[in-house]
């Protein structure tokens, strides 16, 4: 059993983020959904509190918990992506319809949620023993915003 559940808190949204996210991952799939009830505010009768998913067995919670707190960068998600067309499709699915692309292979959704699109390999090219090939690719990587898997190979690769 997972010992770690994620809670994001959304600002009435909660629904949409839900659906949004089944439709980035193919092996996501929903869950749990309370509403409330006749108990009064701040939630309108038989509108969404909290919605349950999963994404590649990760379990979430969306609560629709009002506009006291934002989502940061300081919190994000990682994919770990095989091929370059994986890194390609995720990154264009998350940016649309007002995503916002940083820098390194972050991006943050339109709901605020912060992600990074990596490719598999990339954190053992930078912890490579071979300090120079190790700095090649950060130093590559730190020119992309979108990850380019074959030109961060490619500074690996250099001699």
């Amino acid at each position: 059993m997972q010992k770690l559940d994620t809670f994001l808190w959304f600002d009435g949204q909660a629904e949409q983020a839900v659906a949004f996210y089944l439709s980035v991952f193919p092996k996501a799939k929903a869950g749990r959904v309370l509403r409330w009830g006749d108990v009064g505010p701040p939630g309108k009768k038989g509108s969404v509190l909290t919605a349950d998913f999963e994404i590649d067995g990760q379990r979430f919670t969306a609560l629709n918990g009002g506009p006291e707190y934002k989502f940061t960068p300081a919190v994000s998600f990682m994919i770990p992506c095989e091929t370059q067309q994986e890194v390609d499709t995720y990154w264009d699915k998350l940016l649309a319809d007002g995503g916002k692309p940083m820098a390194c292979g972050w991006l943050t959704d339109k709901f605020g949620v912060s992600w990074q699109v990596t490719p598999v390999g990339l954190q053992e090219m930078l912890t490579d023993k071979d300090q120079a090939r190790a700095n090649r690719v950060m130093e590559a990587m730190m020119k992309m915003i979108k990850l380019d898997l074959p030109t961060l190979q490619k500074a690996y690769d250099a001699s």
